[in-house]
């Protein structure tokens, strides 16, 4: 499904404006390139929210198991991030930069369950940019708690959405913080076209093949065989077919996890889930068998963006 965003026109949106004067400025580069993201991500959450709320009725919601009211709140998320992404805009104009604008999407859903499942996915991808970004905001306090206001409400719509399809709410005591540019990688998977594109680097791709989780999120054991497929034309550099790879697999808040990679075929891989994954956790193809955190895996050790893969 295609959504121009700017064409969308939602009632609910912008009930909740903020006052300019109680916004806070951007005063570094390093600030306005984490605006620029945060309001990228706003509008793909934006339409995404709004095609779910538009695209099925009430009673379609409710034929696949969602408790009454559901889409009234996925209207109500629509809402949210609107009303985020026009915040966040408001910053960035008042402190002199051009908020980037929205692009068009494609969303691969074709029911509730199956939108909220990607919801699901790309609100994990948000929360994690939130949480990556936060490092960066430490010298401006006030750039800081704003950021941190959006992403505790971008948690609770995840939560929603998790109860929505009988998934535990929360399950991982910590949630797992991403890169910009691995964040950015992501985001691009339901991009068409944009108006104007950030200022980082896109990756060559890494798709996760299976196994798909049950809507409902059970935990994945340990163990399980996770496969991957990826494009090796496409790499940045000269990798040797023979070679080993490796994914280095980011979850949570422990270090990044460097699994070798068991060869199906040239474009193939298949790595176990390590003792301890779970919830939202991305995958990312290298040569490098570790030492790396993920700033340095970003800068100079992936061989593809990540694939995200939902655990529980």
């Amino acid at each position: 499904m295609i959504f121009p965003v700017a064409l969308i026109i939602l009632p609910l949106c912008l009930s909740h404006p903020v006052k300019r004067d109680a916004l806070p400025t951007i005063n570094s580069i390093t600030d306005e390139s984490v605006a620029q993201l945060a309001v990228y991500l706003e509008h793909l959450e934006f339409s995404l929210y709004t095609g779910g709320f538009e695209n099925f009725t009430d009673a379609e919601y409710t034929a696949q198991g969602f408790p009454p009211g559901f889409r009234e709140n996925v209207g109500v998320i629509a809402e949210h991030e609107a009303t985020h992404a026009q915040t966040i805009s408001t910053i960035l104009t008042d402190s002199g930069y051009t908020p980037v604008p929205p692009c068009t999407y494609k969303f691969p859903y074709t029911d509730p369950t199956s939108f909220v499942d990607l919801a699901n996915m790309i609100t994990s991808t948000g929360i994690g940019a939130f949480l990556g970004a936060a490092s960066l905001l430490t010298d401006d306090p006030a750039l800081l708690t704003a950021a941190s206001s959006i992403l505790t409400i971008e948690a609770r719509h995840d939560a929603f959405l998790r109860a929505g399809v009988k998934a535990s709410p929360f399950p991982t005591p910590f949630d797992t913080a991403l890169t910009a540019v691995h964040a950015y990688n992501i985001a691009q998977m339901f991009i068409v076209s944009c108006p104007q594109q950030l200022p980082l680097i896109i990756l060559p791709k890494l798709t996760f093949v299976g196994p798909t989780p049950a809507s409902n999120f059970p935990p994945t054991p340990a163990g399980t065989l996770l496969t991957f497929s990826f494009d090796p034309s496409t790499f940045f550099i000269k990798v040797d077919p023979n070679a080993p790879l490796y994914i280095a697999f980011i979850n949570m808040i422990t270090n990044t996890t460097f699994i070798e990679a068991t060869k199906v075929d040239a474009t193939t891989v298949t790595i176990p889930v390590p003792e301890g994954a779970a919830g939202a956790a991305f995958a990312v193809l290298t040569t490098f068998s570790g030492g790396l955190n993920e700033t340095q895996l970003t800068d100079f050790g992936s061989l593809t963006g990540p694939a995200e893969v939902i655990l529980s």
